[in-house]
């Protein structure tokens, strides 16, 4: 991927290291250390710029050391940060490393982001509807690690499927089909990558401004000149409680807008699964299924609501109802599902599995799992099933493990539905019987059955503009 200069700004003159922590400005006259800006967050103070380059640059480079970071974090996990200094960090982490530079891609570039779920396959379907639409998608996505699967896993359940392109090859891809998606490069936002790893161990990752500008900071450095951001709420998503959800879409949302680039967060379920599909080949089947229009309502509406607003970002519908007519068109007409047939071919994979997914990897076991009794479906705790997928070996337990691309499970009820006794809540598809076993046990365990029909959560919680 083309990338601009770096932008680092070296503190100090050509073979002189001063002691770590200190910067001398040109004239010699200005000093500053982590003692005083760790001091300064402590008693309530606000961050200036300068202050705030100086520790991330200081930190990535290996100069501040992690006591000192940490305590720093520390003092934001309590005293907060303002708008100003939130946008500063994003931008310092952004500059960082490697600035993607897209500039070689023609039209407006336009990215998604979600912030992770259970059976969220959203990309699979929604950037071909996009891309047939005529609006450019060059992204970058990561693989899963725990319960949350990710984009790139799921892709190469086509046979032959690569993330590893050129910067040349991807961008001919996106110029020459309208979309690609890669690997995320090595040195994107690596202040980023280390100061998450720090909050991880020292207690300080709930904070709404440090993940806000972790996630915007690659974000960013991506390239996009536009973003939109599905902000999952509920059991099986990062914030479990609506509101805070709000608070993170409203923070991310101003800092993309801060940086010059168009914003906008949806705020959506993740109190159970997205669409009935949870693994990775079985999430690919369902995207397919979707592009022809035969696809999970929810699913299909959240693909809509998104792709609405990239249409609308990147120039090609001028409302929310004009952009769902076109899309809808898309896939009514077969023109989505072709490109997501060309854009698999375009990176090596055998496009000829969208036209028929029994080419995908398929499970070896596949069997039901049975109410144990009649009643409502009241819940399905969300977190619980993507648990059950990765005991069946389709997530990773670390960022080296291995995943059975053809295992996961397939709802047949979701919250709302009536169930008798005998009748299947889901099906299973494993590749050992033991592991069959616990994800079944445990799957029960997560849904509850009530006398009485319950309310469902909407779908669409809200929108950030």
């Amino acid at each position: 991927m083309p990338v601009l200069p770096q932008g680092r700004r070296r503190f100090y003159g050509a073979g002189i290291r001063r002691p770590t922590g200190m910067k001398t400005q040109e004239g010699g006259n200005v000093q500053m250390r982590m003692y005083d800006i760790i001091m300064k967050k402590r008693n309530g103070g606000e961050l200036s710029k300068e202050e705030i380059d100086f520790f991330v640059e200081g930190y990535t480079r290996g100069e501040i050391p992690d006591y000192q970071a940490s305590a720093l974090m520390m003092a934001i996990y309590f005293r907060k940060m303002t708008k100003k200094e939130t946008l500063a960090l994003t931008m310092a982490m952004a500059q960082s490393g490697d600035m993607l530079d897209l500039s070689g891609i023609r039209g407006i570039k336009v990215d998604k982001h979600s912030t992770g779920g259970v059976g969220d396959k959203t990309s699979l379907a929604l950037a071909p509807m996009v891309a047939a639409c005529g609006v450019t998608v060059a992204k970058m996505s990561g693989r899963g690690l725990g319960h949350t699967g990710g984009t790139i896993d799921k892709l190469e359940s086509f046979p032959g499927f690569t993330t590893s392109l050129t910067a040349e090859r991807f961008t001919e891809n996106v110029n020459r089909i309208g979309m690609a998606i890669m690997g995320q490069t090595a040195d994107l936002a690596p202040a980023d990558k280390k100061l998450y790893a720090l909050r991880d161990v020292t207690a300080t990752v709930d904070n709404m401004s440090l993940i806000a500008s972790s996630i915007m900071s690659k974000k960013l450095a991506a390239g996009a000149d536009a973003i939109v951001l599905d902000v999952k709420t509920g059991s099986g998503a990062f914030m479990k409680e609506e509101k805070d959800a709000r608070a993170l879409a409203e923070e991310m949302v101003s800092i993309g807008n801060s940086a010059g680039r168009r914003t906008v967060a949806v705020i959506s379920d993740m109190d159970q699964p997205l669409g009935r599909a949870v693994g990775n080949a079985l999430e690919v089947r369902e995207a397919i299924d979707t592009l022809r229009g035969k696809g999970p309502e929810d699913f299909t509406e959240l693909c809509l609501t998104l792709g609405s607003r990239m249409l609308a970002a990147g120039g090609r519908a001028p409302g929310e109802e004009a952009a769902r007519q076109m899309l809808a068109a898309a896939i009514e007409d077969g023109r989505a599902l072709r490109k997501l047939a060309e854009f698999v071919e375009a990176q090596d994979g055998d496009a000829a599995a969208v036209y028929d997914p029994e080419l995908l990897p398929k499970a070896k076991i596949i069997r039901p799992i049975a109410a144990p009794r009649d009643g409502y479906i009241s819940r399905i705790i969300c977190d619980q099933v993507g648990i059950c997928s990765l005991i069946l070996g389709g997530g990773r337990e670390t960022k080296e493990s291995g995943i059975d691309l053809s295992v996961g499970l397939v709802l047949c009820r979701k919250v709302g539905d009536y169930v008798r006794a005998g009748e299947p809540l889901a099906m299973l598809h494993a590749n050992e019987e033991s592991r069959a076993q616990e994800a079944g046990r445990r799957y029960l365990e997560a849904c509850t059955i009530a006398v009485e029909p319950c309310a469902c959560q909407p779908l669409i919680r809200g929108i950030v503009e």
